[in-house]
């Protein structure tokens, strides 16, 4: 008799599955119905390249939407961030929406009524 792995005497064994056993799911099902719907406010994702583009990330705020956007690409050049991060701000301050730092490489803009929780779920304390 073959010994059990500490897993499986945690755990119990479970049956192996094969690779063809699993379902490939087609995401792109429920994304072509969901872009034929109109909405008030959309999540736009952008990558900042350079200051060039950031009047038209400003304008998507303007218009209402909320707006992630990944520094990476710009957050060696301190100078070029800490302006970026003051134009954004202000923008957010202008429309009384808010932003906020997701980890090192992404700031996320909202417009107006939209706040951002900056405590996470799952971090609930009693």
């Amino acid at each position: 008799m073959a010994q059990k792995s500490l897993i499986d005497r945690i755990f119990g064994s479970r049956p192996h599955s094969e690779p063809d056993e699993y379902l490939e799911l087609d995401l792109g099902q429920y994304e072509e119905v969901l872009e034929e719907e109109p909405a008030g406010t959309y999540v736009k994702v952008a990558e900042l390249i350079n200051v060039g583009n950031l009047t038209q990330l400003k304008d998507e705020v303007y218009k209402g939407n909320i707006v992630i956007i990944d520094i990476s690409h710009i957050k060696q050049d301190r100078v070029t961030l800490d302006r970026i991060v003051k134009e954004l701000r202000q923008v957010a301050t202008d429309i009384h929406g808010d932003i906020a730092g997701l980890g090192d490489d992404q700031i996320i803009v909202t417009p107006m009524s939209i706040k951002i929780d900056r405590k996470k779920l799952g971090a609930l304390s009693y």
